[in-house]
């Protein structure tokens, strides 16, 4: 048995770009698990409708 593993997770979130304005997008989470315990994540990022791969940080949450 692991005592670390690196698990992916994706979901929805809503988003805001200045460009787009609100919109949906899929966002990926990879997290750092002790003992099938998420305590860190590592990175995140989301997929643009035109296929492009970009980091979350430019980009705010939708309220």
């Amino acid at each position: 048995m692991k005592l670390f593993s690196i698990k992916r997770e994706t979901k929805a979130e809503g988003r805001f770009t200045p460009k787009m304005g609100a919109l949906v997008t899929q966002v990926t989470y990879i997290k750092k698990q002790f003992l099938s315990i998420p305590y860190r994540t590592l990175h995140k990022y989301r997929e643009t409708y035109y296929g492009e791969v970009k980091d979350c940080e430019d980009c705010n949450l939708a309220r």
